[in-house]
């Protein structure tokens, strides 16, 4: 891959950034962070430009009246939003933070780039080369051509291709989905019918979030043809996303080979 095409830091960044300023409290921030469960830590601003970093734990041995200014952490690091994801992804993990304002070249905030964002990129980047393997793959069985499309989809415009989903595996896409972290889905477009390729987990966790529509990477067959997943789908009887079933991790194949092997 060539330098000019890797993702940077202004890609995923965050653009609308939660951020306090010199003269407030201990007290008022501590407040914020209490209230809200998305704060752990705010850049500390004069104006637009960056002047330090202030955490939840800045704040735990600090008089309530203290101004930021006294307390925050003004030896910081930061991002610009050139920087390759890859780069920023190295210094979260090798200074142990968990976010990084991004400045513009004056020095002014610009966003914010959390661990989260860093590990959607990769989320995002591995998701392409799932897609475009299953495109050739359709291709080459049935003498046709596609074409990719990216867009939200309705989920009850899906027709499931898989019968089952694991409980566990369940409440960890739930958990993905209400951090951001969930990769798109793979559907089929076969003539107006979306038949859901990848995703089947991630589907029933936004049911269960109330989430209507989800981003999805659309694989687009210029002609109709019979697939033979359509046909499976049918055979089972999967109408909608209500029609998978969810089964308990104990009936996991993986968890059954293992007590086999125990036994």
């Amino acid at each position: 891959m060539e330098e000019s095409s890797r993702p940077t830091v202004g890609d995923y960044m965050t653009r609308e950034v939660a951020t306090v300023e010199l003269d407030d409290t201990v007290g008022e921030v501590a407040r914020r962070i209490a209230e809200n469960d998305h704060f752990s830590g705010f850049p500390v601003t004069d104006g637009r430009r960056v002047e330090g970093f202030v955490s939840a734990r800045d704040l735990l041995l600090a008089e309530d009246h203290e101004p930021m200014f006294r307390v925050m952490t003004d030896d910081i690091l930061v991002a610009h939003p050139d920087m390759a994801v890859q780069d920023a992804a190295r210094v979260i993990l090798r200074s142990g933070i968990q976010k990084l304002p991004v400045v513009d070249d004056a020095g002014h905030l610009v966003g914010i780039i959390s661990n989260a964002d860093v590990i959607r990129s990769h989320i995002e980047r591995a998701t392409p080369g799932k897609v475009d393997k299953l495109s050739r793959t359709l291709e080459n069985i049935h003498g046709i051509t596609t074409h990719e499309d990216r867009r939200e989809v309705q989920l009850d415009d899906l027709t499931p291709t898989q019968t089952t989903v694991y409980a566990d595996e369940l409440e960890g896409r739930v958990y993905e989905l209400e951090r951001g972290l969930a990769e798109p889905l793979v559907v089929i477009d076969n003539g107006g019918d979306l038949l859901l390729a990848d995703g089947h987990h991630r589907v029933k966790a936004a049911v269960r979030l109330d989430v209507d529509e989800m981003d999805a990477y659309v694989i687009v067959l210029d002609e109709t043809v019979e697939l033979g997943m359509a046909e499976t789908a049918a055979d089972s009887d999967l109408e909608s996303i209500g029609d998978i079933e969810v089964v308990d991790y104990a009936h996991h194949p993986l968890v059954q080979t293992t007590e086999r092997l125990q036994d």
